[in-house]
């Protein structure tokens, strides 16, 4: 008898254990535990997909109830009416929001209750029936709905613009075709503008080369004489050793210059074999400045390698003696010529140095015999 009285009480204890662990998870499920809740009906104009009896329903963002049913309304099937029970005092109104959320990204779907101005009336309901709200028409939408939605929407814009679309692939298309056949010059363009910015490594030095003049024994002359920088064409008036072929274009040599621009090479050449002639030879800025004397005007006709595999250097230039009161006194074209004896940098200079000394040389014999 006293071991069935045993059997008993434990069996008691079990079942008041059971009986706790329900009442627990009970009130671990709803935030008012076994309080007194109000019942109020939102009415659903669709679908609410998902939505299932025993589902939270928050009132910004805090839970406050659960959902006790779910009915379709017999007057409109398309809608469906979900009964609520919330916490006493949970302030509904007239212009409550409501909608169906998540809980995160894939979670089981909520009631969602939002807003209401203090200025609104409290809901309330009609004699026989709890007070009711109305959600609005896209609230039972669910995620699949409303990408679905979406996706119909891109659809109809992609079908609606379909012709500007597949203009703007074309041109796409030529602008990057366009790159790609001028991709060595945008590297370069890149390259230059890198150098520019003081980037990249630095620039090499370009080898300057300098004209040799020398001259024969010859008739030492007197007097003073102003010598005008030479004029010339634009492409004559650069720094780079230049090359002429025989169809008349002009192109450079390699990236060696010369210390100066032709022009002013050739100015400053002439004046030093003419001081070392014994002349009193000065610069002069331009042949229609103010004279004092007599002027020497030089117009540079040719400096240049010419010949192709065989490069012989070309110098030519007229030369024009101007007195002060402008008339010319005299006037003669030099020019002259001497082969190089390689196509390697020195071997041109070299040449361009015994070609201008020939012709420098027949200018002073010239103004030996003219002044």
């Amino acid at each position: 008898m006293e071991t069935r009285a045993r059997y008993i009480l434990v069996g008691l204890f079990a079942l008041v254990a059971i009986a706790a662990g329900f009442a627990f998870v009970y009130w671990l499920n709803n935030t008012s535990g076994l309080g007194k809740r109000d019942v109020y009906q939102i009415r659903f104009l669709g679908a609410v997909s998902g939505l299932q009896i025993g589902a939270a329903v928050q009132y910004n963002g805090i839970r406050v109830g659960e959902v006790t049913s779910l009915a379709l309304n017999r007057d409109n099937p398309g809608e469906v009416d979900a009964t609520i029970a919330i916490e006493r005092g949970t302030p509904l109104r007239s212009d409550t929001k409501v909608s169906v959320d998540f809980q995160g990204l894939m979670g089981s779907p909520l009631i969602s209750l939002k807003g209401g101005t203090s200025a609104s009336p409290v809901l309330t309901g009609s004699q026989g029936s709890p007070p009711t709200l109305v959600a609005d028409p896209s609230a039972g939408e669910d995620l699949t709905q409303t990408a679905r939605g979406t996706l119909r929407q891109v659809d109809e814009i992609l079908a609606d613009n379909k012709q500007s679309l597949k203009e703007t692939i074309d041109n796409l298309k030529a602008f990057s075709g366009a790159l790609a056949r001028n991709s060595n010059r945008v590297d370069g363009i890149m390259a230059g503008l890198e150098r520019m910015a003081g980037g990249g490594p630095a620039e090499k030095p370009k080898p300057v080369y300098d004209l040799t003049v020398s001259l024969p024994a010859s008739s030492k002359l007197h007097g003073q004489l102003a010598i005008v920088e030479p004029t010339t064409v634009v492409a004559l008036d650069t720094q780079r050793m230049l090359s002429l072929s025989s169809d008349g274009q002009i192109s450079q040599i390699g990236d060696a210059q010369w210390s100066d621009s032709l022009p002013k090479l050739v100015q400053a050449k002439i004046v030093q074999s003419l001081e070392n002639a014994g002349l009193n030879a000065i610069l002069a800025e331009a042949a229609d400045g103010p004279a004092t004397g007599n002027q020497l005007q030089i117009d540079l006709r040719n400096f240049a390698m010419t010949g192709g595999v065989s490069p012989v250097a070309d110098v030519a230039f007229a030369a024009k003696i101007v007195a002060a009161d402008g008339h010319v006194i005299g006037m003669r074209l030099f020019h002259a010529t001497a082969p190089a004896n390689g196509s390697d940098t020195p071997a041109l200079v070299a040449a361009f140095s015994k070609a201008f000394s020939e012709a420098v040389g027949n200018l002073i014999t010239w103004m030996a015999a003219t002044i």
